[in-house]
């Protein structure tokens, strides 16, 4: 089915990815070194993939404008972590094959105007 996006698709996408950048250098500043940038495969996208001295590490990013409704870390359910982990296994596998890094998720929740992150390290 052919849909139209519409001015508000378009800036909330626009405003996800800055965010992305925003936990992306906030992350950088903490030592965290970049390897991706949304990585994605049919049923499963990762934000950031980046690698915490020798650890790699997938993270979500999830921003709320306002915490009303709940955090960004509230919004990863189950069925968000089993699609992350399908594309971490993707990523491993294609990158690492058998001799897989130490790896772990992390959540980062963003909120606000201006942002304020909070980062979750083996957040699942």
């Amino acid at each position: 089915m052919w849909f139209k996006r519409t001015n508000k698709d378009q800036h909330t996408r626009a405003r996800g990815n800055d965010v992305e950048r925003l936990a992306e250098s906030f992350l950088k500043k903490r030592g965290l070194k970049l390897l991706e940038r949304n990585y994605l495969i049919k049923g499963g996208e990762i934000d950031l993939i980046m690698k915490d001295a020798n650890v790699l590490v997938f993270i979500e990013v999830r921003y709320r404008k306002s915490e009303a409704h709940g955090s960004g870390a509230e919004s990863v359910t189950a069925t968000k972590q089993q699609r992350l982990n399908r594309a971490a296994r993707h990523y491993l596998q294609h990158h690492f094959g058998n001799s897989e890094p130490d790896c772990r998720f992390d959540v980062m929740s963003a909120s606000g105007e201006p942002v304020v992150f909070e980062w979750i390290k083996n957040a699942f």
